[in-house]
């Protein structure tokens, strides 16, 4: 009855632990019961051993299924030992070791009960262990997929996996074997799947989407090889590994399935949804580019802008737009100063050459390797040929110093960048070169009579002083009479030319009307501008080809003098008139003061 009373009592105190306990594991109910046994059963020591917890560990039973006793060994020891058996099934599950000093608080036979009863309070509390370990279980992977889907980033799906896998089993080790390039994941035991890899359980994994299993009894070691795959296809193939042959049941397996199947999932997600984000960048690019250049920019504003964006949006390092014509290589304005060199025109040589006999767009990650464009100091590079007008070619290179810098998908979004931008630059090309027409003599090549008029007015109004020079050929008739129209087409191109050689970017050299041509230079004074004439006059009697003259009027202006563009005219025409007078071959000068006497 004692006996009975007592069971009682312990296993009321021991269903109120698992009621009242929030924080409930097993080693805490084995501490609490070891202190209950001991205090109910007023014990020495209380000792519970069970096998090793992880049910996947097998190991031989620890004691025999029923109570034994221990005298004490000599009279001087009064310490007695009770040894409970705990079993389930008929098998033995654990002990309880009570020692006892002299007498025992209970019949023997009452300990036979204890260990029935206390077998089946063990039977509860492994179901409910396991009950509650199939609950935390299935909270870490409600709470891990929840991480997944909030973050939405590779690198947060893997640790969280491998954080959760070996807080849940620190008895293995784990690898990810991905066939992505995870570079920025280091701190992570990741390692690249090749196609040809030596792990053939690896591969299988990865082709048949199976779960495969390898033991090694000679180096007792075991691995497990869970594939990593999503609806749309597999993605890499977990790696388990046991260093002394664990095993894992199928039931522990199947659920790391599941949570490399959710990181699967995630995975496919997280790279849908950055296929998308960069989609929608790209189409931002792309729709923000062909806004930008419909606002009928200069060729060099359209170089410009077009080279910022693609050094922004592929962080290149240099990035050029080039044309091929036959006078060789002309680099457009806004280009990268690397393109701008006065030596890169033996870098443009390949490029022209690539161009002239493949033609297609070019994708290149490591230049050194290239057959025909090993001398460029680049290793990353993008070529994409641009149609222009004329029968020109063209093309946007774009470089980077590092090898296998660009993407493939960099690539094709380049060639679509390029493909909507091709038309604006056409169009400008097109649109300058008609204003060239219109203000360009077509035969010399230089500017018309209503651009030099402009320009000649708006210097008057913003500089301090300017010459104006009008030359005429000496005794074109009779060169047009001996030799033929034609020649004296070519003797007004020659002198053009000549002309054009002579001058700075910011003089004008325009054709006045039939022989007669103009120059005029801004910002110069009488003196220099004098100098200037003599100049070309004694190169075009050196190089003309028939061999000819010319007659040159000069007249100057500056700030003191309030003249207009036509009182400048006026007295070079009449210091031109003079020079032809005096013998041709010269030049005369008409200056301000003089030719108000005259007018006067």
């Amino acid at each position: 009855m004692e006996s009975n009373n007592k069971m009682l009592e312990i296993k009321s105190k021991i269903f109120d632990f698992f009621l009242s306990s929030s924080d409930f594991t097993p080693s805490t109910f084995l501490i609490q019961l070891q202190l209950l046994l001991k205090e109910e059963l007023r014990a020495e020591q209380a000792v519970i051993t069970l096998e090793d917890r992880p049910i996947y560990r097998r190991q031989s039973a620890v004691c025999e299924q029923k109570v034994s006793y221990t005298l004490p060994v000599n009279k001087g020891n009064k310490m007695e030992k009770v040894v409970i058996p705990l079993f389930r099934e008929g098998n033995t599950i654990g002990k309880i070791d009570l020692h006892f000093l002299s007498p025992l608080p209970l019949p023997l036979d009452s300990f036979n009960y204890l260990s029935k009863e206390l077998s089946t309070i063990f039977q509860h509390y492994n179901k409910f262990i396991h009950k509650r370990a199939q609950e935390k279980k299935y909270e870490e992977l409600y709470k891990i997929t929840s991480n997944f889907h909030s973050e939405m980033k590779i690198d947060t799906i893997l640790t969280e996996v491998i954080k959760l896998l070996q807080k849940m089993y620190d008895d293995f080790s784990y690898l990810l074997l991905l066939t992505s390039d995870n570079d920025g994941l280091q701190h992570l035991p990741i390692k690249k799947l090749d196609f040809d890899d030596s792990n053939l359980c690896a591969m299988n994994a990865y082709v048949t989407g199976n779960v495969q299993y390898e033991n090694s009894i000679r180096d007792r070691r075991a691995n497990i090889y869970i594939p990593i795959k999503g609806g749309q296809g597999v993605y890499g193939v977990l790696q388990i590994i046991s260093l002394d042959a664990t095993t894992l049941p199928e039931a522990e397996i199947e659920f790391i399935k599941q949570i490399v199947d959710a990181a699967g999932s995630a995975l496919e997600n997280t790279q849908l949804y950055q296929q998308s984000k960069q989609v929608i960048s790209d189409l931002h690019l792309i729709n923000e580019t062909s806004h930008q250049l419909n606002a009928n920019l200069r060729l060099s504003e359209i170089t410009t802008f077009m080279v910022q964006k693609i050094l922004t949006s592929f962080e290149a390092k240099e990035a050029a737009f080039i044309l091929f014509n036959e006078n060789g290589a002309e680099v457009l304005p806004g280009s990268t100063l690397f393109f701008q060199q006065e030596d890169v025109c033996s870098y443009l040589i390949h490029i022209e050459e690539y161009l002239l006999t493949d033609g297609d767009p070019l994708f290149i990650g490591d230049l050194r390797v290239h057959k025909r464009l090993p001398e460029l100091p680049f290793c990353s590079c993008m070529i994409i040929p641009m149609p222009v007008p004329n029968g020109l070619k063209g093309a946007c290179v774009v470089t980077h110093p590092l090898p296998y810098y660009f993407s493939f998908e960099q690539f094709k979004l380049l060639q679509s960048l390029i493909h909507h931008s091709t038309l604006a630059f056409n169009n400008s090309m097109l649109r300058e070169e008609l204003e060239r027409y219109v203000i360009t003599d077509y035969l010399t090549k230089l500017y018309s009579r209503k651009y030099l008029d402009e320009k000649i007015e708006r210097s008057m109004d913003d500089d301090v002083c300017g010459t104006f020079i009008l030359l005429d050929i000496d005794d074109f008739k009779i060169v047009n009479d001996t030799y033929g129209h034609q020649i004296g087409d070519k003797i007004l191109i020659q002198v053009a030319n000549i002309i054009k050689s002579n001058l700075r970017e910011t003089d004008i050299g325009a054709r006045w009307g039939g022989e007669e041509l103009a120059i005029y230079l801004p910002k110069i004074d009488l003196e220099l501008g004098e100098g200037i004439v003599a100049r070309i006059i004694d190169k075009i009697r050196k190089e003309t080809e028939p061999s000819i003259t010319v007659s040159c009027g000069i007249s100057h202006w500056n700030k003191n003098t309030q003249d207009t563009p036509r009182d400048l005219f006026h007295r070079a025409d009449y210091a031109l008139y003079k020079a032809k007078d005096q013998g041709k071959d010269q030049l005369c000068i008409e200056s301000s003061d003089r030719h108000n006497k005259i007018k006067s």
